[in-house]
C-alpha cells in the first residue's frame, strides 16, 4: 500500500508540472516592476518563459527582485545573487548569452484612425510631427532611434521618454504609448515588445510599423536578437538553458504572441551600441 501511495504522489507531481520537493533552483535576477517584461507577480513575458524552461529542467524559480537600472548587471549577476537573466541582446560584453529565442525591432507607434503610416526614419512627415523617442542616459542622444532622428536634424519637435520611466508607478515605461493614444504625441519611437505589450491596452487601436532602415548610419542597429546571459564561466548552465529554448520553441512563440512582441525574420543585427533596457 504503501509504495502505491508513493507512485500515486509521484503521478500527481508530474500531472501538475511541479518539480519535485529539493529540486535544484534556477537563480534569476529580474525587475519587480518591469511589464511586459516581468514583475514580481510573475505577470511578464519573461516571467512565464523561465517557469516555462525550469519546469522543462525540473527546477525551481528563486528570484533576486532588482530595479534595472545602470549596473543592474554588476550588481545582481557579477555579483553572485543570480545565474541568469532573462531578455538580453545578444553581444553585450559582459555576458554570455544562449541562442537567441526572439528577434525584435524598435517600431514607429501612430493612431491607427489618423493613418499617419509612417514607416521610416526619411519620412518628411517627422520633420513636423510630435515625435516621441526612448531615453536611455540623461539625454537622449544615445538611443538608435534618436540617433537616426539628430542625424536627420529632426530634434525640436522631439520628446524624450526615460527608458525606465517613472519607476514609482506601476508599467514604468507604457507612458510613451500611452501619450500616441490620449494624442499627446503623434508618434512614437519604440521598443518592439514594450510597443505591442502596452498598445493591447490602450483605448484606441494604435498601429506598430518595423522602422527602416533597420541599420541606421554607422553599424546603429534597430533590430536585436534576444537571449539569456548568464556568466561566461557558466557553460553547463547556459547548454541546459538552450536545450530547454529549443525543446519549447514553439510554446515561447506562444507566449511572445500572447504579449504582442513584434517578430522579425532578418540576418542576426550586433549591436555596437547601446541596446535596449538592458545593461
Amino acid at each position: 500500500m504503501r509504495h502505491h501511495a508513493i507512485a500515486f504522489a509521484l503521478a500527481i507531481v508530474l500531472l501538475s508540472g511541479a518539480p519535485p520537493a529539493g529540486a535544484e533552483s534556477l537563480r534569476v535576477c529580474a525587475d519587480p516592476n518591469n511589464l511586459p517584461y516581468s514583475n514580481e507577480r510573475g505577470e511578464g513575458f519573461e516571467n512565464r518563459i523561465v517557469d516555462l524552461l525550469a519546469r522543462d529542467l525540473g527546477m525551481t524559480v528563486d528570484y533576486t527582485w532588482w530595479a534595472q537600472r545602470r549596473g543592474f548587471i554588476r550588481n545582481t549577476l557579477k555579483a553572485g545573487l543570480c545565474d541568469v537573466i532573462a531578455g538580453v541582446p545578444v553581444s553585450l560584453p559582459m555576458l554570455a548569452d544562449t541562442q537567441p529565442y526572439y528577434r525584435s525591432t524598435y517600431v514607429f507607434v501612430t493612431a491607427t484612425g489618423r493613418g499617419l503610416d509612417i514607416r521610416s526614419f526619411d519620412d518628411e512627415r517627422l520633420r513636423t510631427l510630435r515625435v516621441g523617442v526612448q531615453m536611455i542616459g540623461d539625454d537622449f542622444s544615445n538611443a538608435p532611434p534618436a540617433h537616426a532622428l539628430s542625424r536627420r536634424g529632426i530634434v525640436e519637435n522631439v520628446r524624450g521618454y526615460p527608458v525606465y520611466g517613472d519607476y514609482t508607478q506601476p508599467n514604468p515605461t507604457a507612458r510613451i504609448v500611452e501619450a500616441v493614444a490620449n494624442g499627446d504625441l503623434d508618434v512614437a519611437v519604440v521598443w518592439g515588445p514594450q510597443a505591442g505589450f502596452f498598445a493591447q491596452h490602450q483605448p484606441v487601436p494604435l498601429t506598430l510599423t518595423p522602422v527602416s532602415p533597420s541599420i541606421d548610419g554607422p553599424l546603429r542597429p534597430m533590430i536585436f536578437d534576444i537571449a539569456m546571459g548568464t556568466r561566461r564561466e557558466d557553460g553547463a548552465l547556459r547548454e541546459r538553458l538552450d536545450d530547454a529554448l529549443k525543446r519549447n520553441a514553439a510554446a515561447i512563440d506562444r507566449i511572445l504572441a500572447d504579449y504582442g512582441v513584434p517578430r522579425v525574420d532578418t540576418p542576426r543585427a550586433v549591436a555596437s551600441g547601446p541596446a535596449p533596457q538592458r545593461d
